[in-house]
């Protein structure tokens, strides 16, 4: 691993001018207009691969944007690692809060500012930059690598999840590695080995068949909005539990593992109520914000209107009143299952002077892979080699659906190892990106790769 080490290290400047490079193309996704960009940036993705030493790469293209797959597969009897990353990027606006143009990369204060730094472009080239490595000092990979490199993440990756359906066989693996995700704290080594599921549903209750004026008929019918806000409020107790039925019965608790790992975790409840400007926090009693935010389910209404919304006065008494409802969910809950008993709960909570309507628009699976699983170990003690501290444990309170794609698709553990920060302005204005973070990350990929094929 030295002579691997030494040429990482030989070589930080050439990565990062070639990052800018990466940094200049303006592959964003969201719209048509960048349609040429995106082609230009899958193809700058292919060269980087072709020239880090990979045997075989290819540009897929999809009714969207293109799929840059590559693959060494050198090394028989050993792991297969299939590393996924991003090359799209969101919109820039609004440009006038941008330091600098975001297409134009400035390093500064040790960062490198430019949208796509930490998401994802900076992350995913440092498994190009690790795999390369390998390639110049040794001739060879330690084990066998695949990449799936997509242009649609930041628009649901729909030809992601198509192209998995039909190349399970191409894309078999050992593990999944990807950088997607951030630290828990600056300079701190995580592992993210957990993410929620969503079910996300709308509901909309319907009174009179048209608005009536509230002095008429005021107390005479029931008001939809009235109603509503009394069903969404029954649907949590004073402590925080959530109330459907059967709700929790599949819940995987935390381990005793879990929990102590939680609580060794630098937090603090009266700075992180400061920092979102609240007087306190508040969720489900009896567990710790982290808690809360990782490993427990939630039910949250993300939107509700009807009625007259407008400026001035209006006294009516609405037809109709709606709202959407989310609920984060935890292994081993099943978002179709939870989206079934809340249909039925919900109808249960109306009275009859009003008809219920409910609709289940999407949903998402859990995912968690066990902390004693050699990929994890594998990623934690690469981790610790290279920042030369105790790796982190943490779960992410959010979903992402891919992740849940890749596991079940290929049957294969996912490893989630991130090197941005969530203060770095991913999808704002000014976004950049730790070089630290960066060049650590490369020492971090390169011991990954190499001590996941030890344990084979």
């Amino acid at each position: 691993m030295e002579k691997v080490t030494n040429y990482i290290l030989e070589n930080q400047d050439r990565y990062i001018e070639e990052l800018k490079d990466f940094l200049r193309i303006p592959s964003i996704s969201a719209g048509t207009e960048n349609k040429k960009d995106i082609q230009q940036c899958a193809s700058f993705v292919a060269d980087k691969l072709t020239a880090a030493g990979l045997s075989r790469v290819e540009i897929f293209q999809t009714e969207g944007h293109p799929i840059v797959y590559g693959e060494w597969l050198g090394a028989p009897g050993k792991p297969t690692v299939l590393i996924y990353g991003h090359y799209d990027v969101q919109p820039v606006d609004p440009l006038e809060l941008w330091n600098t143009p975001p297409f134009e990369p400035v390093v500064k204060d040790g960062k490198i500012w430019a949208r796509g730094a930490t998401d994802d472009k900076g992350q995913l080239f440092i498994h190009v930059k690790s795999v390369e490595a390998f390639f110049k000092s040794n001739g060879s990979l330690p084990l066998n690598v695949k990449f799936v490199l997509e242009g649609e993440e930041e628009i649901g990756s729909e030809s992601l999840a198509v192209f998995l359906k039909q190349n399970k066989d191409m894309l078999k693996c050992d593990a999944v590695l990807i950088s997607d995700t951030s630290l828990y704290a600056p300079g701190v080594p995580s592992i993210t080995y957990g993410l929620r599921g969503l079910c996300y549903m709308e509901v909309e209750v319907t009174g009179p068949d048209h608005d009536l004026h509230s002095g008429s008929f005021g107390g005479a019918v029931a008001n939809p909005i009235n109603i509503l806000a009394s069903m969404i409020a029954r649907l949590q107790d004073k402590k925080g539990k959530i109330t459907i039925p059967g709700f929790y019965e599949d819940v995987l608790p935390l381990s005793k593992k879990e929990k102590e790992s939680i609580k060794s975790l630098k937090f603090s409840e009266k700075a992180f109520a400061k920092e979102l400007k609240v007087a306190e926090l508040k969720g489900e009693e009896g567990y710790t914000t982290l808690e809360r935010l990782w490993a427990r389910p939630t039910l949250d209404c993300n939107g509700i209107w009807g009625g007259f919304t407008g400026t001035g006065a209006k006294t009516v008494i609405p037809s109709k009143a709606s709202a959407k409802i989310s609920m984060r969910l935890v292994p081993n809950q099943d978002p179709k299952k939870i989206a079934k008993m809340f249909t039925s709960y919900f109808k249960t909570l109306a009275p009859k002077s009003v008809k219920v309507n409910v609709k289940a628009l999407h949903g998402g699976y859990p995912v968690v892979v066990p902390l004693e699983h050699k990929v994890i170990v594998a990623a934690s003690e690469a981790m610790e080699k290279a920042f030369g501290k105790k790796t982190v444990y943490m779960r992410e309170g959010g979903s992402i659906p891919i992740v849940v794609d890749f596991v079940k698709n290929l049957k294969a553990p996912a490893v989630l190892m991130g090197f941005g920060l969530d203060s770095e302005n991913l999808h704002s204005p000014n976004e950049h990106f730790d070089l630290n973070h960066f060049r650590l990350g490369i020492l971090s990929s390169s011991y990954f790769l190499e001590g996941l094929s030890q344990k084979g």
